[in-house]
């Protein structure tokens, strides 16, 4: 019998999201789905990822999945009412997520020399386009902005082969990187805290993750490479495209034997590594003449039984119905106000916990009466005098 697994990982430890778009929420969900109590600081309209689609009766499983399992408080931050109370929160907070353009939160009386004042132990983390110092920091940016300017649009347009300009996009690879990265450096402040009882401010730029994401792509540009590097793409079946990936000699090797093409393995084009490298597109049109006489399933089929790395080209929602990764457990049902839908968890499994992703996504200011209670001690009677201030949005007349 399987033994039952302890506490969530960051039960007990209280954050405050300031965050809004992808990035910072995604951090923060993150926090929630390994326990941390997280409470979501929007505007008294909500975050405006609230309205981006797909929307259900006016719900956004968009922002659900980036929101699930999280607190909601809704707090107009121009008010000197509500900068008390946030203050007044931070004393009783272990880490702090912001994504606003650098001075933002400064000029709000929130920047982390203000918080630090309040709790020395706090760990404040900003994720921004390109950090908070530097002739760039206060330039807007986007992750579609930083794709550009890393050169990351640039080296996919190199490796299509048969494009002159960058291609659209509409996938966000910098602000996931960007959440993913903010998560990680906190995990490290919260370890250095137990040794030290010092919180410390992380500073995430998408920019620099964008240039961690071109590893190769950067060390070429010092160093050129002559020889074309290979680059994998589909390969013709009889009803659609496959990838093949024969990157090592082993995989090479079965990938001559199981489409009975001996001969490649003897050609001076593809004898070597270095030579396959070189002679790819070659290589994989010679292996295409096996793949074009079969289906799809039957190529997949004999190369996984031969172990050669190859996939299908799915659309996303392919992964919904896989029974792989619905036995693994990747998905979770989420609710929100328009009733279910699936939610992707985080992408680990723990053997000591769970963390799967939140299982309700909060509506606009739902927790405020309980978040101030709890973690303040407030009495209705004070949360109603703050609400005739209009700390929480325009007071009722």
């Amino acid at each position: 019998m399987e033994e039952s697994k302890t506490a969530a990982p960051l039960a007990g430890l209280r954050v405050l999201d300031f965050s809004i778009m992808l990035a910072g929420p995604y951090c923060a969900r993150l926090l929630a789905d390994v326990g941390a109590d997280v409470i979501k600081i929007e505007p008294p309209e909500g975050d405006d990822m609230r309205l981006r689609t797909p929307l259900r009766e006016g719900h956004s499983t968009y922002f659900g999945q980036l929101n699930a399992g999280k607190r909601s408080l809704a707090l107009d931050l121009k008010n000197a009412d509500a900068i008390a109370l946030v203050h007044r929160l931070v004393a009783e907070t272990d880490i702090v997520v912001e994504n606003f353009r650098p001075g933002v939160m400064d000029r709000l009386g929130l920047g982390y020399e203000a918080l630090r004042d309040i709790n020395p132990r706090l760990i404040y983390c900003s994720i921004s386009g390109y950090g908070q110092s530097g002739p760039a920091a206060e330039r807007a940016a986007y992750a579609m902005i930083v794709h550009a300017e890393s050169g990351f649009d640039h080296s996919l347009m190199r490796y299509a082969g048969d494009r002159e300009r960058p291609a659209s996009g509409a996938i966000f690879v910098a602000d996931v990187l960007g959440g993913i990265f903010g998560y990680s450096a906190i995990q490290t402040a919260l370890v250095q805290r137990t040794r030290t009882g010092k919180g410390q401010r992380i500073d995430v730029a998408l920019m620099d993750c964008m240039l961690n994401l071109l590893v190769y792509e950067l060390q070429e540009a010092q160093f050129p490479i002559r020889s074309p590097r290979p680059t994998y793409g589909p390969v013709r079946t009889r009803d659609g495209d496959i990838l093949i990936a024969p990157v090592t000699p082993r995989n090479f090797a079965a990938l001559c034997e199981v489409t009975g093409q001996g001969e490649l393995a003897d050609d001076p084009r593809f004898k070597t590594l270095p030579a396959r490298g070189a002679n790819w597109t070659a290589m994989m049109q010679v292996i295409e003449t096996w793949t074009e006489r079969h289906t799809a399933a039957e190529c997949i089929a004999a190369l996984d039984r031969a172990g050669v790395p190859c996939a299908e080209y799915r659309e996303p929602g392919a992964a919904l119905a896989d029974p792989h990764l619905r036995q693994r457990g990747v998905f979770t049902t989420v609710t929100d106000g328009a009733g279910e839908f699936v939610g992707i968890n985080a992408p680990w499994k723990m053997s000591e916990a769970d963390t799967p992703i939140g299982r309700d996504v909060p509506a606009i200011g739902a927790h405020r009466d309980e978040v101030l209670s709890r973690a303040l001690g407030l009495s209705s009677g004070a949360i109603a005098e703050l609400v005739a201030a209009g700390a929480f949005g325009k007071a009722p007349t």
